[in-house]
């Protein structure tokens, strides 16, 4: 091995421990270890190392095809590095993740993925216990490397295109860890000169039960609102059953973009107009992050688009409160 790379025994096995080395050096070890089929001992390297070997990945919801994606993400990155990759549901509660955290601590895990839902607080201890940790879609502190969609952008392309469809009374359903979308909802409303009313967003906590009645509740109680921002797939799809059984036609009483492309949103009658994100890349590009060695990116922003399909037309009088 080390005589097809062309570097010492030492350096193959620095550089296969996850030790540092040179990119031109880095290289060369795993392209002889590609033309050989080089599997090192996962045991050995990790009894020798005192670590478990891995990578943990914490999300909140893996029935949510968008964090399902991005769990495909990291198991993709991860297999070509050789290394497993051990999941945990959270369902956005801190506590559980704290509980999570732990484990993995207590197991020897070193590296970690996760959509952080506690805040920057609640990581300290992990960092300080050593923990190698990567954000993805959500950023809570900005002293862990972070891979996040660009929620930004996103939504003011979201509220461009309702304005300009002659919207004003444009609500925004969020979940929990959504600060970052909800703060860039109310500053392109301001921006664009329109109504900013803290009571047009909604929040949701981390049930599809729970987003169904914000849905609801907000389709019943706000008449006046003739446009929806669902801040996911699992608020769009609450917005879209909550609709139906309300009587309140898409698009013509009101219109709904969702953030996150998915299968069925072409299958919605009718098909649902979306802020695509990449939610495989943000899951490989984390995954990068917390199994390269050296310097990493504060944050890498991945861009999101428009998708325009049939669920936004023009403004129409609001409804009347049944």
């Amino acid at each position: 091995m080390a005589e097809a790379a062309g570097v010492g025994v030492a350096t193959v096995s620095r550089v296969l421990s996850g030790g540092s080395a040179s990119p031109e050096t880095r290289e060369k070890v795993f392209a002889a270890a590609a033309r050989l089929d080089y599997r090192p001992s996962a045991l050995g390297r990790n009894l020798r190392r005192q670590r478990t070997g891995g990578v943990g990945l914490l999300v909140p919801d893996i029935t949510d095809s968008f964090y399902a994606r991005l769990a495909d993400g990291v198991l993709s990155c991860a297999r070509s590095y050789g290394e497993p990759v051990t999941i945990g549901v959270t369902g956005d509660d801190p506590e559980r993740e704290a509980e999570l955290i732990g484990a993995l601590i207590e197991q020897s895990m070193d590296r970690l993925i996760a959509v952080p839902s506690g805040d920057g607080d609640m990581w300290a201890p992990a960092l300080r216990a050593g923990l190698n940790v990567v954000f993805a879609d959500r950023r809570v502190r900005t002293d862990v490397p972070s891979v996040v969609p660009d929620d930004r952008a996103g939504v003011l392309t979201a509220v461009e295109y309702l304005a300009g469809l002659g919207h004003r009374r444009i609500a925004f359903l969020a979940r929990h860890g959504q600060s970052q979308r909800v703060t860039a909802f109310l500053d392109a409303t301001a921006s664009l000169g329109l109504p900013v009313d803290r009571d047009l967003v909604v929040h949701a906590r981390a049930s599809r039960d729970s987003a169904y009645a914000a849905a609801a509740g907000l389709l019943q109680n706000h008449s006046d609102v003739t446009a929806v921002l669902a801040g996911g797939n699992v608020l769009g799809e609450a917005a879209v059953l909550a609709a139906r059984e309300l009587d309140v036609r898409v698009p013509r009483d009101v219109s709904l973009i969702m953030f996150d492309d998915v299968p069925w949103a072409e299958l919605c009658s009718p098909p649902l107009t979306v802020i695509a994100q990449p939610a495989q890349d943000i899951g490989y590009r984390a995954a990068e992050l917390v199994l390269r060695q050296g310097r990493r990116p504060p944050t890498v922003t991945l861009p999101t688009r428009l998708v325009v399909r049939a669920s936004c037309g023009p403004r129409v009088a609001p409804r009347r409160s049944s």
